[in-house]
């Protein structure tokens, strides 16, 4: 792998600082013009989760990416802040001039969900200000609440839900006042709501959420993760929030997929004509070909082939492609960023009940033989796809004007 950026500059701090005054208002996608400051839109950038040991700045200028996204769960922030992977990336990142956006991750699946005025919530608390303090006025964007309905014991998928992450907003709203009175670079958004289209995912806690951040004027709209099994599915996500939301916001899509439809191929054989191309046992399951190219890195060749005879994959090549377009042409889109490389953790435990996200990722760094170049091996076609969709007025730097607090 090429050097992370582990060793990459960080930028300076301007908490409490008017440095950013000059910098110009936004156009569509954070580039610069005069006007009122409404954020970036319709951006696509790149995605590393919680694991940004893959990513490498020659990875995304190969990509044309201009935004990058990562998220932090708070748990980590007891130790030294800045020192942690995903912020130390993201502001290396900011440094160099990308877009940044940045979720909050609460998690709460094994244990209750914090009340407000309890010891935990003021625990909790005390560790997102200790994060603020050192991302606040740098990320660009700040996602409160990484997969909240999925981040919580099933039990408190409710009001108490509600309770905790409208305290956490809150509580984010008022250190950003207190810390940019005259306005600030960073802009709040709500974490990402799962499962809308599935049956019992829209809740009335779902709609006590929506209901929030339309009435939160310092909430700039809401995030999506339409993990899905068809673009059917991922409509429902917009369609959902698009009406709930006010005239003014918009939303983010800082993971999307199929992965959904990718595993319920796993079990299937592995077609003919490419088995027997390659010598490979003809009675192959697709998950026992992914888990021998992880175990043994196929050749690129092999690795396209693979994909291109098999028809649940071949007749979706283009969802990327075609999803970009489809949250665009809302003309409510802010971010949608779309994961970057085959992280270690996609590929621990490969088995036929294994989400297969393998399979999304924009480059096949696991799957697929290294060239001599050292260059990560692009994954078919989502790669290309992902260039394609880079728009002009999005590269680097990106420059966001302030936005009221």
């Amino acid at each position: 792998m090429l050097a992370v950026l582990a060793g990459a500059p960080l930028i300076a701090s301007c908490r409490g600082t008017e440095r950013d005054n000059a910098e110009p208002q936004d156009g569509p996608g954070g580039q610069g013009r005069e006007g009122t400051a409404t954020g970036p839109a319709g951006v696509l950038g790149a995605n590393f989760n919680e694991d940004p040991s893959e990513v490498t700045f020659p990875a995304l200028e190969a990509l044309s990416a201009s935004w990058l996204r990562g998220f932090i769960p708070t748990s980590d922030v007891d130790g030294a802040v800045a020192a942690q992977p995903a912020v130390r990336t993201l502001l290396a990142a900011q440094a160099k001039g990308y877009g940044t956006v940045l979720s909050m991750k609460f998690q709460n699946v094994h244990r209750p969900i914090p009340s407000p005025g309890s010891q935990p919530m003021n625990d909790e608390l005390a560790r997102v200000e200790r994060l603020l303090d050192v991302v606040m006025g740098k990320v660009h964007i700040l996602t409160i609440g990484n997969e909240p309905f999925l981040e919580t014991r099933k039990a408190d998928r409710n009001a108490r839900l509600n309770a905790f992450y409208e305290k956490v907003a809150e509580h984010v709203i008022a250190y950003r006042r207190k810390k940019f009175p005259s306005g600030c670079t960073t802009r709040l958004y709500m974490g990402a709501l799962n499962h809308l289209d599935m049956p019992g995912g829209q809740t009335a806690a779902t709609e006590r959420w929506m209901a929030f951040a339309k009435k939160t004027r310092e909430i700039e709209g809401v995030d999506i993760h339409p993990h899905v099994d068809s673009t059917e599915g991922a409509q429902k996500y917009v369609d959902y929030v698009l009406p709930r939301l006010r005239a003014d916001q918009r939303f983010l899509v800082t993971e999307f997929s199929l992965v959904l439809l990718w595993k319920e191929h796993m079990g299937d054989t592995v077609a003919a004509p490419f088995a027997r191309r390659y010598g490979l046992p003809a009675d192959l399951k697709v998950w026992q070909f992914l888990k021998r190219a992880v175990a043994h890195p196929v050749p690129e060749q092999q690795w396209r082939d693979f994909l291109t005879t098999s028809a649940w994959y071949e007749s979706h090549q283009h969802f990327v492609r075609n999803q970009v377009d489809s949250f665009r042409n809302t003309g409510r889109l802010a971010v949608a960023t779309y994961g970057i490389a085959q992280a270690a953790a996609m590929v621990r435990d490969l088995g036929p009940d294994k989400q297969p996200w393998l399979l999304n990722s924009l480059y096949a760094n696991r799957t697929v033989q290294h060239t001599s170049s050292g260059e990560l091996p692009h994954n078919y076609p989502v790669f290309d796809d992902f260039r394609a969709l880079q728009r002009t007025g999005d590269h680097r730097p990106v420059r966001l004007g302030k936005t009221p607090t």
